[in-house]
């Protein structure tokens, strides 16, 4: 009788066995296929970015608008060394203070851009807090 329920048990036991072998192996072939479609997307969002920024660069090779942003960039800091301009450079700096807070984000983010600066909303969430 002892024998007669031991290959049951035993068959029981093998099957269970194999289906959880055959379920370990099937999660770690989707784990493998999950990291391979990861890095697939990730070279591709990378090699996207490196073309985008090529494009640009090419783009304002002939543009003014670095040399001008970068001239307004600087002119508060050069007039502050101009007797009697700094006031002016302070209360421009205090009117813009003023300005809706969007526009402000605005206007960094555009100098930003200009410069080719990465990471513009990572800085704009650091200006926000420092307020």
């Amino acid at each position: 009788m002892l024998s007669a329920l031991i290959g049951p048990i035993s068959s029981l036991a093998g099957t269970w066995f194999e289906n959880k072998l055959a379920k370990t192996k099937a999660d770690g072939q989707a784990k493998v296929a999950e990291a391979k479609a990861r890095a697939t997307v990730a070279e591709k969002v990378a090699t996207g970015q490196v073309a985008w920024e090529g494009k640009m660069a090419d783009a304002t090779v002939d543009s003014w608008k670095d040399e001008f942003a970068l001239v307004v960039l600087l002119a508060p800091a050069i007039l502050v060394f101009i007797p009697g301009m700094r006031d002016y450079v302070k209360e421009g700096f205090e009117i813009l203070a003023t300005l809706p807070e969007w526009y402000q984000y605005l206007l960094y983010i555009a100098i930003s851009a200009s410069f080719g600066i990465k990471g513009v909303g990572q800085a704009a969430k650091m200006l926000k807090k420092g307020k």
